[in-house]
Parts: C-alpha cells; sequence; structure tokens
C-alpha cells in the first residue's frame, strides 16, 4: 500500500461525475507511487434476498470471480495473479462491494476483467457446486464457533422477521437449494448501474480514470430496482436467549439495544458514547472494568452498528461458563454508570482524540482514501464531510454522551444471547 502525502481530500481533490447511466465515479489522484486502488458498491445486498433464500446475495457475489463470458476461471486468476493484483468481490446488509489493487500500468486491463465480471458473470454449474459446498463447511463452522452463533442469534432476535435480522450467509437449508438459475435471475434483478458507486485513489489523472470507466462501463444498462427497506420494529420487552453448545468450554456473550441509523442526530453523540465505553484503549471501561480489573472475560468491548433504517448499541464478551452471570452484571454496570454519570472532560477527551486521531491513518493509503470516498457518497454525507468530521466529533459534550445512554442503554428493551455450555 502507499503513503499519501498527508492531506484530507474534500471538494477541491475530489472528481466526482455521475455517468448517464447512473453510476457515480469519484476519483482523487495520488502519484506517490505507481498504485491505485478502487472500492465500489451495487445496490444489492442481503436485504434483497427472497425470505427463503437468505445468502443469495453473497452466493451471487461469490461466482463473480469463477468466470465471466470474457474471462473464465482459470483466465480470471491468472491475470489478476499474474501482475500481483488483487481483485475481490462480497456482499453486506444494502449492498455487494468490489475491490481491486494494482499497479497503475495494470490498472486499464483490470478494469476490464472487473467490468467483464460484474456485468457478465457465467454461473457455470460445477463452478455454483463447487461454490455451494465451500459455503456449506463454512456455515458448519460457524455451528461450532460461540462468537459466531451468539451474535447470528442476537441479530435474528433483536431484528426479528426483518431483514436485518437474517443471516447475509444463509444458513444450510437455504444454500442448499439455491440453483444457478437463481442466481442469474438475481444478478439481472439487482446488478445494475442504478444506485452504483465507484471510487478511484492513486497514480491516475482523473479525467483518464474517467475515460477509461466510461470506456468499461458507460453502455452498462440495468433496471431501477427498488432500494427503500421496510421498516423496523424491535422487541419491546427484555429478552434472553441460551444457545446451547454443550462441547464448548467457552461462552460467548452479546447483548444490546435498539439505537439510530447513520442519518439520525444522535449518531455521532453515540460514537462518541461508545468509545468511551468498550472502545478507546484497552476497550474502553469494559475492556478496563470486565476484563482487565475483575478477571471475568477474555476480552469485552462495545459496537455500534448504524444502518440505513435501524442501528444497534451492542456488548459483547468471552468468558468462562461460570462467569457468565457475574460478567453480565458487569457489563450492565457499566452501561448504567454511563448513563447516571457525566463522563469526565479528560476521558471525553481522551476518547475524541482517538476518533479524530485514527481518520489520518486511515487516509494514509490508497485502499483508505478510497474506501472513505466510497462509504461518503454512499451516505450522502457530502464531499467535505472529513474537513468537517473533527469538528462533529469534538461538538459532542459530556451531557451528549449521558443523554444518549439515558436514552439507548437505560432505556431499550435489551436482547441478551448466550452460546456455550
Amino acid at each position: 500500500m502507499t503513503t499519501i502525502p498527508f492531506a484530507y481530500p474534500g471538494p477541491d481533490t475530489i472528481a466526482r461525475t455521475v455517468l448517464d447511466n447512473g453510476l457515480v465515479v469519484l476519483a482523487r489522484e495520488n502519484h506517490a507511487a505507481p498504485l491505485i486502488s478502487l472500492e465500489g458498491y451495487l445496490p444489492a445486498g442481503s436485504i434483497h434476498d427472497p425470505a427463503g433464500q437468505a445468502g443469495l446475495s453473497t452466493f451471487v457475489a461469490g461466482m463473480l470471480s469463477r468466470g465471466s463470458a470474457g474471462y473464465d476461471f482459470d483466465a480470471f486468476n491468472e491475470a489478476n495473479e499474474g501482475v500481483g493484483a488483487n481483485l475481490t468481490f462480497a456482499s453486506d446488509k444494502h449492498m455487494t462491494n468490489f475491490s481491486l489493487s494494482c499497479l497503475s500500468e495494470d490498472f486499464p486491463r483490470l478494469l476490464v476483467i472487473l467490468a467483464d465480471a460484474i456485468r457478465r458473470p457465467t454461473f457455470t454449474e460445477g463452478l455454483v457446486e463447487r461454490l455451494r459446498n465451500q459455503k456449506h463447511i463454512g456455515l458448519q463452522e460457524r455451528a461450532q464457533d460461540t462468537a459466531s452463533m451468539a451474535n447470528l442469534r442476537y441479530h435474528e432476535t433483536i431484528y426479528g422477521d426483518h431483514p436485518y435480522g437474517r443471516s447475509t450467509s444463509g444458513y444450510v437449508e437455504t444454500i442448499a437449494h439455491i440453483t444457478a438459475d437463481d442466481l442469474r435471475a438475481f444478478h439481472a434483478r439487482r446488478y445494475t448501474p442504478r444506485g452504483a458507486i465507484l471510487a478511484v485513489a492513486g497514480d491516475l489523472q482523473a479525467a483518464v480514470i474517467l475515460d477509461q470507466v466510461e470506456d468499461a462501463l458507460g453502455d452498462w444498462r440495468g433496471p431501477s430496482p427498488e432500494q427503500s427497506v421496510p421498516v423496523v420494529a424491535f422487541p419491546t420487552q427484555t429478552q434472553r436467549i441460551d444457545h446451547h453448545m454443550p462441547d464448548k468450554f467457552q461462552a460467548d456473550i452479546v447483548l444490546g439495544v435498539p439505537a439510530v441509523p447513520r442519518h439520525h442526530p444522535d449518531y455521532y453523540a453515540i460514537r462518541v458514547a461508545n468509545t468511551v465505553l468498550g472502545v478507546f484503549g484497552l476497550m474502553g471501561r469494559l475492556g478496563e472494568s470486565v476484563r482487565e480489573a475483575r478477571g471475568l472475560a477474555y476480552y469485552a468491548y462495545s459496537a455500534q452498528e448504524a444502518n440505513q433504517a435501524a442501528g444497534l448499541w451492542t456488548a459483547a464478551a468471552g468468558v468462562n461458563a461460570e462467569q457468565i452471570e457475574p460478567a453480565l452484571a458487569a457489563i450492565r454496570a457499566e452501561c448504567a454508570r454511563l448513563a447516571a454519570e457525566l463522563v469526565p472532560p479528560e476521558e471525553l477527551a481522551d476518547s475524541q482524540a482517538y476518533l479524530t486521531g485514527v481518520l489520518p491513518l486511515t487516509l494514509e493509503t490508497n485502499d483508505g482514501v478510497a474506501s472513505s470516498l466510497l462509504n461518503m457518497e454512499w451516505h450522502q454525507l457530502g464531499l467535505d464531510f472529513l474537513l468537517r468530521y473533527r469538528d462533529l466529533i469534538h461538538a459532542v459534550t459530556p451531557a451528549d454522551v449521558q443523554h444518549v445512554a439515558q436514552s439507548y442503554l437505560a432505556g431499550g428493551a435489551e436482547v441478551t444471547v448466550v452460546a456455550g455450555p
């Protein structure tokens, strides 16, 4: 990866273009080394999987590197490995993402391969079955992992029948019945330039890159599929799920409450409060109290999840099975303390400095810049977002932290899942 001479990307250094087919292209130049990174989103994620076909979007994404009309499986791998490039595909809740890192001299050819992969995958039967078998093994391994199962059951419980509650990877029974025709139909229905985003950073001339993208993807046409997300109906009562795994020695705990989507006014206050609770240093107050001071957990942390339609505020810990109840009590005590007491100014300042200090590190690489541009566009934050980010974080006060802790940690219907013996 290439180190970028530090300067926040902004409106003056980001070239943004919308092609006639709806594809949004962002580019930022960095000529420090002859490398280019590309990141992209297509509006095709697990929320678009039919209820009985959970894992369909990830199955389609997994097939993109296994052959297209212009490059079969072997040709695709040879083209990438032969020049030391890295071209990958994956799928998440809302989108399929693709990523390319390569030498700038190889970028035009690899862009053509990327375009062919997302536009004209072949879904060869033999390779579909091979990937199905790999997925089946992965799902069997997940079923034996306490942390994975705690997280899975937590999302299923707190989101219920909403698409956010389904596994993006699917389940053994759903993956088993997905056919090559199902993959083709999903691709035809959801893979479209409408709503798609492509961000490029590195040794490029922005105008040249735009021409290359236009040549590779400008004639791509597709439908304008529905992008709305169903309303989330969160639980109104506290719930606990014990997922029994009798052959295990460690138990994993996940507990949390409904929080806010990405564009909610409380988003940044929760981001700062969560850093205090379970991120900064040795995983914040949870790491210090539950793990270090009391020795109740192998790890303990908290996380904020903010999607387009809803969000969660979650704590997790890995514990000895005999320490489940004391660990849960300790986690809840730290959540209650955050709601009951104002965060000391020094502690708040440390967490804010952490949140703003990691940003320059992220932007030191072409990969980090491309990813940041992509997420800015996806969430419609504006090309000046990185220039405003520090002020957004430092505007959060101790009273704001206490307010969101009281509103969500103390006021939400908690869902707790324990997976283990």
